[in-house]
């Protein structure tokens, strides 16, 4: 039996054209770019994440000497925000890149561990790539990811 997929998403010309909380957490992810540690792939990322509770925490990716260790900015900031406050839903997460040819797209990894925390909060987060101008806007995580692993 053949099965069809459909992923639905929102894409912005222009980060101008984005309604205005989610223009702000692009900006934040924008602005944690200025913390990445990226000096062997030198490609530098920031996530920014908007709590239930009105709260915007940020963080970027981190590389270690014995690369390819290190930690992409989504899973820095998801697992920060899940030990810290898990209790506080993450409603909305933005990704931005430097340098940025096109929008910035999480990794295999952080797609999972961004499923994983849909599920722990039993609530969808809005995932927000941008880069080069523009943004690709979904409503749920696991639309990045639809055939996840589980236990």
């Amino acid at each position: 039996m053949e099965k069809r997929l459909e992923i639905n998403f929102r894409h912005y010309d222009s980060i101008a054209q984005m309604p205005a909380e989610e223009r702000v957490l692009v900006e934040e992810a924008q602005n944690a770019l200025k913390q990445a540690h990226a000096p062997y792939s030198k490609f530098n990322v920031g996530a920014a994440a908007r709590l239930r509770s009105g709260k915007i925490m940020h963080a970027a990716n981190f590389e270690s000497e014995v690369y390819p260790a290190g930690l992409c900015a989504e899973r820095s900031l998801l697992f920060y925000l899940q030990t810290n406050f898990p209790d506080d839903v993450v409603e909305a997460l933005a990704i931005a890149s430097e340098p940025s040819e096109r929008e910035c797209y999480p990794c295999g990894q952080c797609r999972q561990v961004l499923v994983d925390v849909e599920r722990r909060q039993g609530a969808p987060m809005r995932i927000i790539m941008s880069g080069a101008g523009t943004a690709s806007v979904v409503e749920r995580a696991a639309d990045l990811l639809p055939f996840t692993f589980k236990l």
